[in-house]
This record gives C-alpha cells, sequence and structure tokens, in this order.
C-alpha cells in the first residue's frame, strides 16, 4: 500500500471501510489472530482473563503471539479463572519459564496475582474498567487509566511489570487494551468479538492502532498525525465516527485487514 493519501469523496470512504469490514469481520480470519486463544473458551471468566493476558503479548509476528498465548494457556492447565482464583504458588510456579518477548514468567505471576484480587473483589474484569469510566465520558481513556492502576495497585506489584500496562495518560495508543475492550464490547451477529460487557457501549471504544492501522489511516486520508499516540487514536475514532456513530470501532477490522491482506 502507497503511503500517499488518496483523494477519496466521502461515499467512496465509506464504501471501501464498509466493504472491508464485510470481508474481514468473519470467522474464517479467526483462526489466524489472537482473538482465537479466548475463543477456545466458553465460560465468560476464562474468555476475560485468556483475551487479557493474550491481548498484552500481542505485540511482533502474529504467529509468535498465538504460540506464547497457547504456552500460556496450557501452562494454566486450559483453565485460566480456576488457575488465577483457585490455583496454589505450586501451580502458579509453571509460569517461571515463559517468555515472550519482554514479558516473561515475573510479569505473568504478578499479573495472575492481580487479577485474582479483581476477580475477589469486582467479580468480573469488567469492574475495574468500567468504575473507571464516569457517566457520559466520551471514550474509554479514563477507564483504562483506572483499571491500570487498580492492577497495580498492590505494593509488591514489580515495576517491570508496570510497561505491560500501558497509560494514555502518558500518551500511549494503548493499543493491546483497546484491542481487548473491543474484544470484550463490541456486539453484533459475526461471530468473531464476544460482546460480553455492557457498562462500557461500543460507542466509547477507541480503535486500536499500531504501525498497521496507522499506515492504512494515512493513506485513506482518515489520520494526518504522524505519531502513533493516544490523540492519534482519538482522532482517528472521532473520523470513523462519523461513519458509524455507535460503533466507530467496527472499522478496526477494515484497517486491519486492509493493512495484512489488501491494498488499494
Amino acid at each position: 500500500m502507497s503511503d500517499a493519501p488518496v483523494a477519496l469523496s466521502r461515499e467512496a470512504l465509506q464504501q471501501i471501510l464498509d466493504d472491508s469490514h464485510d470481508r474481514y469481520n468473519r470467522p474464517g480470519f479467526i483462526e489466524e489472530d489472537p482473538i482465537s486463544i479466548p475463543h477456545m473458551f466458553s465460560r465468560r471468566e476464562d474468555i476475560e482473563i485468556a483475551g487479557f493476558l493474550t491481548a498484552l503479548i500481542a505485540w511482533g509476528r502474529r504467529s509468535s503471539i498465538l504460540a506464547s498465548a497457547h504456552r500460556l494457556v496450557r501452562a494454566m492447565d486450559m483453565a485460566p479463572y480456576e488457575f488465577v482464583c483457585h490455583g496454589s504458588e505450586e501451580d502458579w510456579a509453571r509460569l517461571a519459564g515463559f517468555v515472550h518477548r519482554t514479558f516473561n514468567g515475573q510479569d505473568a505471576l504478578a499479573l495472575i496475582k492481580a487479577l485474582r484480587r479483581v476477580y475477589a473483589t469486582y467479580g468480573t474484569l469488567e469492574g475495574i474498567f468500567a468504575e473507571g469510566l464516569p457517566p457520559g465520558s466520551p471514550d474509554v481513556g479514563v477507564a483504562i487509566v483506572h483499571a491500570r492502576e487498580v492492577l497495580a495497585s498492590d505494593p509488591d506489584f514489580p515495576a517491570r511489570t508496570h510497561k505491560h500496562l500501558a497509560n494514555p495518560a502518558r500518551g500511549s495508543s494503548a493499543k493491546r487494551i483497546n484491542m481487548f475492550l473491543r474484544w470484550m464490547v463490541r456486539k453484533d451477529a459475526r461471530g468473531v468479538d464476544f460482546g460480553l460487557w455492557s457498562r462500557i457501549q461500543p460507542a466509547q471504544l477507541i480503535c486500536p492502532l499500531d504501525v498497521h492501522t496507522g499506515n492504512v489511516a494515512r493513506a485513506l486520508g482518515l489520520l494526518t498525525r504522524k505519531q502513533n499516540d493516544w490523540k492519534a487514536a482519538q482522532t482517528l475514532t472521532g473520523c470513523l465516527r462519523a461513519f458509524c456513530p455507535e460503533d466507530p470501532v467496527r472499522y478496526d477490522f477494515s484497517l486491519f485487514g486492509l493493512g495484512v491482506y489488501g491494498h488499494l
């Protein structure tokens, strides 16, 4: 795909976005995507935990992400909720040798312990995001910041693990957390996203922004900001709202699919 912006009418741009959404928001694309990991489970809590941990390690080659995520859920005996909430220190010791790029066993264990506290207090991972989202909030930025604070609130939470919890307040695009929130919140009949959560609305989601989606967005004229940061993610989502105010992040499928599979 060329980096030069394409001169498109609004109608032509919407046609590209809608056609690409229809092409890539299909169950056939699940197998090669990180969302395939939470799709291995049917229990809500298992889906939340497997999805959250998979999203946190979702950078690098997709084949590597999937291999690492499979190792992680196998280390949890393919029962993430039981492992988190009822596992013993002996069980948790299986995570010691886990490594995916800069994410290691110490990070995994810290997050498992944080998740145990979350489920003991809130009963669901949704609670820590919804609690941080005041009525009328235009997007999930403050919710992500609040969830990060809750997860890292234990005095023993390792300093090194903070970097794996994105912070929009410091400019991060929070791509991986926004992807996880898309999985949990979006509701459609396509069979890809889960739509398990109701206390956050699809209209409040922010489009996951990385190099691929950013390049496509710029080529389509949806984004001019050069940095892939939080401001750019908000700007891009604002443009997408013009095409679908109630569910702008449906076009994450379009941007990602065009970046990986398609062309203009």
